[in-house]
C-alpha cells in the first residue's frame, strides 16, 4: 500500500507504485513515476522524473527541477533515476536541456550525500558516491563506481572514469582516466586507486596491467597517439582497453600527472 502524508501535494498524473511512502510537505509534480518501496522524505520537490525501486530520498531533495541554463525556456525534459539509491538532505538533480540529452540520468546503487548537485544533462553510472557539497556542472559523465569526495567541483562536459577516487576539494577541468586517484585545483592523477581496485576484487594481473598502461601513457616519453597504439596492439586486458577507449573519446583532453624532476 502507498503511504502519503496528508500535507503532501501529489499531481493527479503522478504514477505512484505500491509500497511508496511520501512524507510531510513533499511536492510531487507533473509527469512523475515512482517505483515500488521508494521513500520520499519531507519537503522533497520532484517533477518530470522517473524514479525506480527502493530509493530513499531523505529530505528536501530537489529532483527534476528546471536546469540552471540561460537558454532553457521551459521545454519538456526529464530526469531518470535507477534503483536502490540514497539521496540525502538538500541534494539536487536538475532535468536535461533541449540542446543536451533532454535527460539527466542517475544509475543504481548510488549514494548522493547532502547538498550535492548533479547538473543538467549529466549521465552518472552505477554505485557512484558523491560526498557532501560536491557538484557536477552540466553535461558531465561519471562512470560506474567512481567516488567524488566532498567539496569537489567538476567542469561542464568533463568525464570521470570508472573507479576514480577524486580527493576532497578537487576542481576538475579535464577528463580523469579510469582507475586513478586525482586531486588538486585543476585535478591531476597522482596514482592508481589501489585500495578501491582491491576492494572491488580486481585480480593482481588486472591491477598490474592498469599500472603498466598508466606508465606507458604518462611516463614512457611516447606521444599520446603512439602510447595508445602500443597499448591497442598489445591487447593486454579489458581494463587497458577501457582506458584506451576512454582517452580516445575525450573532447576536453585528459588530465595528466605533474611532471617529476627527471622527466
Amino acid at each position: 500500500m502507498k503511504k502519503i502524508h496528508q500535507t503532501a501535494i501529489v499531481s493527479d498524473d503522478a504514477e505512484i507504485a505500491d509500497g511508496v511512502e511520501i512524507g510531510p510537505y513533499a511536492i510531487i509534480g507533473p509527469e512523475v513515476k515512482i517505483g515500488e518501496n521508494t521513500y520520499i522524505g519531507p519537503h522533497c520537490v520532484i517533477e518530470f522524473s522517473k524514479i525506480g525501486r527502493n530509493n530513499r530520498l531523505v529530505t528536501s531533495c530537489f529532483i527534476g527541477t528546471p536546469p540552471q541554463d540561460y537558454k532553457y525556456s521551459n521545454e519538456k525534459t526529464y530526469v531518470e533515476i535507477g534503483d536502490n539509491n540514497i539521496i540525502r538532505e538538500g541534494a539536487s538533480i536538475h532535468r536535461g536541456t533541449p540542446n543536451g540529452h533532454k535527460l539527466t540520468k542517475l544509475g543504481s546503487g548510488c549514494f548522493i550525500m547532502s547538498n550535492s548537485h548533479i547538473g543538467h544533462d549529466c549521465v552518472v553510472g552505477d554505485n557512484v558516491i558523491m560526498v557532501n557539497a560536491s557538484g557536477l556542472a552540466g553535461h558531465c559523465t561519471v562512470e560506474n563506481n567512481a567516488v567524488i569526495s566532498g567539496l569537489s567541483g567538476v567542469h561542464q562536459f568533463t568525464r570521470i572514469g570508472s573507479y576514480v577516487m577524486l580527493s576532497g576539494g578537487s576542481m576538475v577541468a579535464q577528463d580523469i582516466i579510469p582507475y586513478v586517484i586525482a586531486q588538486g585545483d585543476r585535478a591531476k592523477p597522482v596514482g592508481l586507486n589501489m585500495v578501491g581496485l582491491k576492494r572491488a576484487g580486481f585480480s593482481a594481473y588486472s591491477i598490474k596491467s592498469i599500472k603498466y598502461a598508466f606508465n606507458i601513457i604518462f611516463r614512457s616519453g611516447l606521444s599520446l597517439e603512439d602510447a595508445l597504439k602500443k597499448l591497442e596492439d598489445e591487447k593486454i586486458s579489458s581494463e587497458v582497453d577501457h582506458i584506451v577507449e576512454f582517452i580516445k573519446g575525450s573532447k576536453r583532453g585528459i588530465s595528466r600527472p605533474k611532471r617529476t624532476d627527471n622527466e
